[in-house]
C-alpha cells in the first residue's frame, strides 16, 4: 500500500552538489527526505515559486510530450529502497499515465517524478514499507 505525500520544502545547499526534498504524510506526521540533483531541485523550486521557464526545461518537455500523445500522469509512487554493499541507498519510482483506457506503469528516478508530480499537480505516494524504513532510521 502507498501513501499519500505532499510537498514540505526543497532545501538547495548553493554549496554541495546534492540538494533535499522533503515530503510529509498528507494525514500523518511522518517525514521523507530525499536527495535528488540540482536540475530536479531547481524545476521544483520554480514551480513551488510559480515561475515558468521562457523554454520548456526537460521536465515541461515530458509533461508536454505525455499530452500530446494522447496521456495524462495520474500519480507517482517511490516504490523501493535497495541498498548497495556498502550499505548507501537508491530509491526507486513509477510514473502512473492514463493513455485511454490504458495505464502505463513507467520506470523513472525519483527526483524525475517528483519534479513531474509538482509541475503538473499529480498525487505522490511512497510505498509504506519505504516510509517505514527510512521513518525509523530517522
Amino acid at each position: 500500500m502507498a501513501v499519500r505525500m505532499e510537498l514540505a520544502r526543497v532545501l538547495i545547499r548553493e554549496t554541495q552538489d546534492s540538494h533535499i526534498v522533503e515530503l510529509r504524510e498528507a494525514k500523518g506526521g511522518r517525514v521523507f527526505p530525499i536527495v535528488i540533483g540540482i536540475n530536479e531541485a531547481a524545476a521544483i523550486e520554480r514551480r513551488v515559486m510559480g515561475q515558468v521557464p521562457p523554454r520548456p526545461q526537460t521536465h515541461e518537455l515530458l509533461a508536454s510530450i505525455v499530452e500530446a500523445m494522447g496521456g495524462k500522469i495520474e500519480k507517482v509512487v517511490i516504490t523501493e529502497l535497495k541498498h548497495d554493499e556498502l550499505g548507501r541507498g537508491t530509491f526507486y519510482a513509477r510514473l502512473y499515465i492514463r493513455q485511454g483506457d490504458q495505464l502505463l506503469d513507467i520506470d523513472s528516478r525519483p527526483s524525475d517524478a517528483i519534479a513531474l508530480g509538482v509541475a503538473n499537480d499529480v498525487p505522490i505516494f511512497v510505498a509504506e514499507e519505504v516510509l517505514d524504513e527510512v521513518c525509523k532510521t530517522e
